[in-house]
């Protein structure tokens, strides 16, 4: 459904402490050896070590993974040396300003992922919640490497928040769904905002 409404990248939610989306080990596998070859499919994952990371990416069969974790940096470079082509997002936590500190802590990131979780109480995505995007487009204008935004955003504040943030793409989970279920209508409607802005 994603794939079809015009989206370019999947996230394939695996075991999390919080958030909606969240499929086996299996499924993601499932769907990544599926998906259109247009698409890029991503694993996010709460695994913490390298170890653990390579063992999910090699699993679900993805080249591109999601730390939704604030990981050690030297997590990033065990990644790019076991595995100098995996592609990895780094989710960044906007819980306030020092969220911008953290765009040097990270090296080896591929791109930053900005969203609203809230790791002190396990909450690491899918809240339905915005954040402060005056911080976000800091971070946006402070980072070498592209910037998605992500937390809270829906049809209805796809279009504000882009021209706010600038962000070099978005991402989006609870405001696409109804219940536990992606939903077709928010989906296009979100598509549509977005490919607006």
């Amino acid at each position: 459904m994603a794939a079809e409404a015009g989206a370019d990248m999947i996230g394939l939610v695996g075991p999390m402490p919080s958030g909606p989306g969240v499929l086996s080990p299996e499924c993601c596998r499932e769907i990544s050896r599926n998906a259109p070859a247009w698409v890029t499919p991503i694993l996010l994952t709460s695994s913490e070590t390298a170890s653990d990371i390579l063992r999910d990416v090699r699993f679900a069969e993805v080249r591109a993974v999601q730390l939704v974790r604030h990981v050690p940096g030297d997590v990033h470079d065990a990644l790019k040396a076991a595995d100098p082509g995996l592609r990895i997002l780094q989710v960044i936590h906007v819980e306030g300003p020092e969220a911008v500190e953290m765009i040097n802590r990270y090296r080896h990131a591929d791109a930053f992922l900005l969203d609203s979780g809230r790791p002190s109480v396990a909450e690491l995505g899918g809240t339905g919640r915005t954040h402060d995007w005056s911080v976000s487009a800091e971070c946006v204008a402070a980072s070498p490497i592209p910037v998605f935004l992500a937390g809270g955003l829906t049809p209805g504040n796809a279009i504000d928040a882009i021209a706010q943030v600038r962000p070099f793409g978005v991402d989006v989970c609870s405001g696409v769904r109804s219940g536990a279920r992606l939903d077709a209508g928010k989906l296009t409607n979100f598509m549509a905002a977005a490919g607006a802005a």
